[in-house]
């Protein structure tokens, strides 16, 4: 049941922006878990189930790498110290880097896991993002913009 129980948790945040254990416990129970509080607290504990920012001001559940939870704000500060701009083509967002770092900026946008974004190429100072839709291209660029404090 607990092996289930994560499996769901995991595909519900990455299917949702969900910033509070009463958010992932309501939809847990719409998916016919019944959980206490308590056991969505121990749930994220041993999933190892780190928050950052969705770019509004509040923060969400993502599943990081063990070793990778401590490095969202380093992936914040790559994007700040290697991104200069950000354009659109219906939905292809187009981010300009300083030169040879566009791998790094691509990478610390892949950590961020958007679901609006699908995949990414990078190459030199250019990095490709293909987003699910022109609307929420314009929502990835605008949460990279809060990020960043711009």
């Amino acid at each position: 049941m607990k092996r289930t129980r994560h499996a769901k948790i995991v595909e519900i945040i990455e299917k949702h922006d969900v910033g509070t254990q009463e958010e992932l416990a309501e939809l847990l129970k719409e998916s016919g878990f019944q959980v206490t509080q308590a056991t969505v607290s121990r749930d994220i504990r041993e999933l190892k189930l780190s928050k950052i920012p969705t770019g509004d001001g509040r923060q969400k559940y993502v599943v990081l790498r063990q070793d990778d939870s401590h490095l969202v704000d380093k992936y914040i500060r790559v994007l700040k110290d290697g991104l200069l701009s950000m354009d659109m083509a219906q939905n292809i967002l187009v981010i300009k880097t300083v030169s040879g770092m566009a791998s790094a900026v691509a990478v610390a946008v892949d950590a961020m896991k958007f679901k609006e974004i699908v995949g990414s190429i990078a190459g030199d100072d250019t990095i490709m993002m293909a987003v699910r839709t022109v609307e929420e291209t314009k929502v990835v660029m605008e949460k990279i913009h809060k990020m960043i404090g711009n």
